[in-house]
């Protein structure tokens, strides 16, 4: 006999996972939530809000981003690569859920681009901090306050290890609770919630190739290690590719003073290990576009060269580009930053006083360098000829010292690997679905195919509040129709 009985078992309690819970408990299903950690929340108490597209804060900004042109956009960015029904899907109902999410106190700053080439559909969850790092901790906690409302039973320190089918239908789900002791809670329906599996070496190593810590630097959430697509498959799920969701990062950014950080991350001179340029660096403010660039180099690195005199211009003026992540202009205190941060032991970051000492100290080609930079500089008096980057950024590389930061692959985390449809319900080979089975969130984002949509910022959150929703609304009517 099963130690507990519900209708919806929802398997973590992260932004989708809650988000299925208050929708499936809202639409009148008992719901149970099976959390492995000690708190709810997952890897969005790290984030700041989602996506919404057609808001009424856009409106308010005079910003025109209607689902058709976000939807037109994203199509045409995954070459059709991805799951059209479920992209229009999730974009329709984005708006409605900033509304579903205020409803439960939730406030918003305002829609946000990330970064200037993007559009303003982050929707930045408003905290009494201000905006930052860790804004949508609050909108889980809104989730979690309603989930108890309506009477949503959530089990903390209790891992799920196995969805149990039985005549071809979801019929449970083993757990282990916080004494250590297997549970099984019966239900008529599962759905997978358990945010990829970002800090799992081998599992990244085995699914994309990269190695964690060496040629791949992904946020690595504890916990996060892939049980919910392995219980998937397990369950009869069609097993996907499973992807990084990139966004490079300049080497030990986290432990930077973030002038250093926001400087090395300016247009400027970008190189590989063999001293040649590898792209427009104007575009390196989209992460993603510049973690591509970095995957494909030797040693899956870059390298961001500047000038004392480029320092010295962005001490008096503020940085170029300033980003939702980076907000602040200021970046006068750089040239004490860098030397401490050189002190306490970053080796990424690189100062010299001719080009060639920097090459050698980066393990760069010093030739090439030597001639990449008298290019560059000569492009820096006309037009730079080699990818065409924008005049207002050609600044020569002439003045010691100099500076250099690595700059490697980096990202959220996986995405992807369990086959759904615009329902979120779990999808065998043939596509069929797995009856009582569904998924949502980072374990079944298969819409980027390649490359992360960030020019549609808050997408990563937004997909999960979104899918969890559908999840639920779906879990909910299947339930009713088994009664």
């Amino acid at each position: 006999m099963a130690d507990y009985e519900t209708q919806v078992v929802v398997i973590a309690g992260g932004p989708s996972g809650l988000s299925a819970a208050v929708q499936a408990a809202e639409d009148g299903a008992e719901v149970i939530v099976l959390e492995k950690a000690a708190a709810i929340g997952g890897a969005a108490n790290m984030g700041m809000g989602p996506l919404g597209i057609g808001t009424k804060y856009q409106k308010q900004q005079m910003e025109d981003v209607t689902v058709e042109k976000a939807f037109n956009m994203f199509m045409e960015y995954t070459h059709y690569n991805v799951d059209a029904r479920l992209v229009k899907r999730y974009f329709e109902q984005s708006a409605e859920t900033i509304e579903w999410l205020e409803d439960m106190g939730v406030e918003f700053e305002g829609a946000y681009r990330y970064f200037p080439k993007s559009e303003p559909t982050w929707h930045i969850v408003k905290t009494d901090q201000g905006i930052g790092p860790r804004a949508a901790s609050f909108m889980n906690k809104a989730l979690y306050a309603r989930a108890q409302e309506l009477g949503v039973k959530v089990l903390l320190e209790t891992p799920a290890k196995k969805i149990i089918i039985k005549d071809g239908k979801v019929a449970g789900v083993l757990a282990t609770d916080k004494d250590g002791k297997e549970i099984e809670v019966a239900c008529k329906a599962a759905i997978v919630c358990t945010g990829g599996a970002g800090c799992n070496k081998e599992f990244i190593e085995k699914e994309t190739g990269y190695k964690h810590g060496e040629d791949m630097f992904n946020f690595a959430i504890p916990g996060i290690m892939g049980d919910g697509l392995r219980m998937a498959w397990e369950a009869g799920a069609d097993h996907l590719p499973v992807r990084i969701e990139q966004a490079a990062a300049i080497e030990g950014v986290d432990d930077l003073p973030g002038s250093v950080g926001n400087i090395m991350g300016q247009p400027n001179l970008l190189v590989n290990l063999q001293g040649k340029r590898v792209m427009n660096e104007d575009h390196m403010q989209n992460t993603t576009f510049l973690s591509n660039v970095c995957s494909h180099q030797k040693g899956r690195v870059c390298i961001s060269i500047i000038d004392s005199s480029i320092a010295k211009y962005y001490m008096r003026n503020g940085v170029d580009n300033v980003s939702m992540v980076r907000p602040d202009p200021d970046v006068s205190d750089f040239a004490e930053a860098i030397k401490m941060a050189k002190e306490n032991g970053n080796e990424g970051l690189f100062i010299a006083d001719t080009i060639e000492e920097l090459a050698e100290k980066a393990g760069i080609d010093v030739d090439n360098l030597v001639d990449t930079v008298e290019e560059y500089n000569d492009f820096c008096d006309g037009v730079d000829e080699e990818f065409f980057k924008d005049k207002r950024y050609l600044r020569p590389i002439t003045k010691a010292p100099f500076y250099g930061a690595r700059i490697r692959p980096g990202g959220y985390g996986t995405v992807g690997g369990i086959r759904i449809n615009e329902n979120c319900e779990a999808c065998n080979k043939d596509f069929e679905p797995v009856p009582g089975l569904y998924a949502a969130g980072a374990d079944a984002c298969n819409i980027y195919d390649d490359s992360y949509m960030f020019l549609l910022p808050g997408n990563s959150m937004g997909f999960a509040v979104n899918t969890g929703r559908i999840a639920g609304m779906s879990a909910a009517e299947y339930v009713e129709d088994e009664e």
